[in-house]
């Protein structure tokens, strides 16, 4: 073979190792960009575990002035990451000057991520342990920034809205309010011996197959019965106080708002019903439709849960 026919079939062979390595370059890159950004920024040892947290602190943060913190807890199988995108939680923080910790639940047994807030047992260790946790991640916050102890708020999504109710009923004297969205309720309401009223906002479309609105049966927990939603916002209310008859209205051709007002300490009681609504966050980033249903971009719901939360301090003078 002469030189310059050499020297072609070298240049022919790298652009093709160019065009063979480029995707796998690329697809390292993705999976470099892929870590960095769902890695965690802090951790803590808890019970003997070691727990993590992504932690995010707006820009305007100011060390001199006491700061609201929002706890915001992922749904199971998700992690802090996508918590903090699906709600879209920082950019509530950068309006409002909140500082916000996404908390990572433990690795269940097929691996996922997930609350342990499905046991009706108040002895049961890992529940416990989940709480303690966020106890102690208070204790670490508030050690590192100038923390508000009368502005901290949980909310949290599926599972993540049933550990939200849990700390209602177990850190109730730290958690000032607390919101909802899809939650998944899988205790019974006597499993609440803390009677202290807890502010909540919580958020359900009609069409959530996961944590079904109406109750009943659901593939996310075979053998398990969820309760009926307004039922259990009609509890909440019961435990506050509130007067019996909600106020209704339309704030949305898509969503509708039931206000349980007159509450023992002014802990009034919300749910934002989402007509056709599936298993998603109001208002926040993309999860696929084929799979959780439908999201409304008619009302944002980390922005709503953030003027419920401005408006409900802890109260030091509420009983416990």
């Amino acid at each position: 073979m002469t030189g310059p026919a050499l020297a072609g079939r070298k240049k022919v062979l790298g652009a093709v190792l160019a065009l063979i390595a480029f995707p796998v370059v690329l697809a390292m890159a993705e999976a470099v960009s892929y870590y960095s950004l769902n890695q965690n920024n802090g951790g803590i040892v808890s019970s003997g575990e070691r727990r993590e947290y992504l932690l995010y602190v707006p820009g305007s943060y100011d060390r001199t002035k006491p700061t609201p913190l929002v706890i915001s807890l992922h749904g199971a199988g998700m992690w802090p990451a996508s918590q903090r995108e699906v709600s879209q939680w920082n950019r509530v923080a950068d309006r409002h000057g909140v500082v916000v910790v996404y908390p990572s639940g433990i690795r269940g047994g097929g691996g996922a991520r997930i609350w342990r807030s499905g046991s009706a047992s108040r002895s049961e260790p890992g529940l416990m342990k989940d709480v303690r946790f966020i106890s102690e991640l208070i204790d670490t916050l508030e050690a590192s920034f100038n923390i508000d102890p009368a502005r901290i708020y949980a909310n949290g999504l599926s599972n993540g809205g049933g550990m939200s109710f849990v700390l209602s009923c177990t850190l109730s004297d730290r958690i000032a309010a607390v919101g909802m969205v899809g939650a998944a309720h899988l205790l019974p309401w006597n499993w609440c011996t803390d009677h202290r009223a807890v502010p909540m906002i919580s958020f359900h479309g009609t069409a959530d197959s996961a944590a079904p609105f109406h109750g009943g049966a659901s593939w996310v927990a075979p053998g398990m019965l969820f309760p009926d939603i307004r039922t259990w916002t009609a509890n909440w209310a019961g435990r506050n106080g509130c007067a019996a008859n909600p106020t209704e209205s339309m704030v949305a051709a898509d969503v509708s708002r039931r206000e349980y007002a007159h509450c023992a300490s002014d802990a009034s009681v919300v749910l934002y019903t989402i007509l056709g609504g599936g298993h998603t966050w109001p208002g926040g980033g993309p999860f696929p439709e084929w799979f959780v249903g439908t999201t409304t971009h008619n009302i944002d719901a980390s922005e709503l849960m953030w003027e419920f939360f401005r408006d409900h301090p802890l109260r030091p003078t509420q009983p416990n």
